[in-house]
């Protein structure tokens, strides 16, 4: 599927800007059982840009994720965020980069489920020592919809208005980059425009770099920019 807005992944946006992945390979397994996750992969998301990334399962998508998000050290190549080469950090500079300006988007919102929707981002605040810079929980789930029902959890919340307290949740630190993992899986196609313009609104006015993996090829019109990834590589 050609998308209106795709373009080739590159790395020309300012060094200092958003996600930059130069060069990137990673490399799984052992011998006969070696796999090339991710095959020399080239890619900038600018802060405030919305990329979603398309693939057949078992292309690299989660690989780059998880590379692009200091859960894997890449074998070759160079990771910045915020131009911080998180590459060269050591495990515990990941950790704290990670908790201080990665955010996660899971499939199901991964809510905690003794916690309320409020607290769900105190929580999260708290963990990333981020009071000072973060931003107020109550207002941020009232801007994604979801103030009147923040002393819910998640069992008393539907699919969609869990997957928004997740992304407010990933936003309340004020992070510099935004991961997102098949957000629309488990929703109704309504529910899926109304997470994926909400995830563009908050990239846009935040300065976010943000990028969304899905197979969901109805929610790409929210989206900035469109890449493929199959084999571990990217292409537009």
């Amino acid at each position: 599927m050609t998308h209106p807005t795709q373009q080739i992944a590159d790395t020309s946006a300012p060094t200092g800007a958003g996600l930059v992945l130069d060069d990137v390979s990673l490399t799984l397994g052992d011998g006969d059982s070696t796999v090339t996750a991710l095959d020399h992969v080239h890619l900038t998301v600018a802060p405030g840009e919305l990329l979603a990334v398309l693939g057949p399962s078992g292309a690299g998508k989660s690989s780059l994720l998880a590379v692009a998000g200091a859960l894997t050290r890449p074998t070759s190549g160079t990771v910045r965020i915020d131009g911080a080469d998180i590459s060269a950090l050591p495990s515990s500079g990941q950790a704290a980069l990670r908790r201080e300006r990665i955010g996660f988007v899971f499939q199901s919102g991964n809510l905690l489920p003794a916690l309320t929707a409020l607290d769900q981002l105190r929580f999260a605040l708290h963990v990333s020592g981020g009071k000072d810079r973060g931003r107020d929980p109550q207002t941020l789930l009232e801007q994604v919809g979801m103030g009147h029902k923040a002393g819910r959890r998640p069992h008393e919340l539907s699919g969609g208005e869990r997957q928004r307290v997740g992304i407010a949740r990933a936003l309340v630190t004020a992070p510099a980059l935004l991961l997102v993992d098949e957000p629309t899986a488990a929703l109704d196609r309504a529910r899926s425009h109304e997470v994926v313009r909400l995830l563009a609104a908050e990239t846009h006015e935040h300065g976010v770099a943000t990028v969304m993996v899905t197979h969901d090829h109805d929610v790409l019109e929210h989206c900035d920019r469109v890449v493929h990834m199959e084999d571990g590589r990217l292409s537009a």
